[in-house]
């Protein structure tokens, strides 16, 4: 794997890059919650690290995905100026209804991302899942190597279709989504 936190470039195109971990994400991902907080922190409700960047010793493309909880809807419009006064670029729903979704840096192209926002509310249904599948990884060693051995097979497999990859992980991350749930329910 590719400790980097560059994306390579091959004839054809940008390719995906699942780096090892990187004990740096956490606190990336904190002076980023530090940011967002002093930005837009009075519409908030809560800021949460999500994706494999969160989870300790799983490798992950090198993207911080930050989930930010809002307490209504109608905060998002609030939330763009300071979030672009931090370099987002505010991309609208984006294709998931009810969650709205940042990158940054505003200029980069898809492989250059940095970092992904995803503004959304309790009661959306990516909340708790987000919250779910990260906490289960972390729990469950066997699980995380499981997930980390699918990456990078996908990863080969969907060089430089990210789509591909991110639509052929739904499987594994459905059924730990279904031995979550079965956990709280116990």
């Amino acid at each position: 794997m590719d400790r980097s936190m560059n994306r390579e470039q091959q004839p054809g195109g940008e390719r995906l890059i699942i780096a090892e971990y990187n004990p740096e994400w956490p606190r990336l991902f904190e002076e980023e919650r530090a940011g967002i907080q002093e930005q837009i922190g009075t519409y908030l409700d809560d800021i949460q690290h999500i994706g494999s960047t969160a989870v300790p010793g799983l490798g992950a493309k090198p993207i911080i995905d930050i989930m930010v909880v809002i307490p209504r809807i109608e905060a998002v419009a609030s939330c763009v100026p300071g979030l672009e006064k931090l370099d987002y670029h505010y991309m609208g729903e984006y294709g998931i209804a009810g969650r709205h979704y940042f990158y940054k840096p505003a200029n980069a192209s898809p492989f250059e991302h940095q970092y992904h926002l995803h503004m959304l509310m309790t009661t959306h249904h990516q909340y708790l899942s987000h919250i779910l599948f990260r906490d289960y990884l972390r729990m469950h060693p066997e699980a995380l190597t499981a997930y980390q051995q699918l990456k990078e097979e996908l990863a080969t497999r969907y060089i430089s279709d990210r789509d591909s990859y991110t639509d052929s992980k739904s499987q594994f991350v459905s059924g730990i989504l279904a031995l979550a749930h079965s956990e709280i329910e116990r």
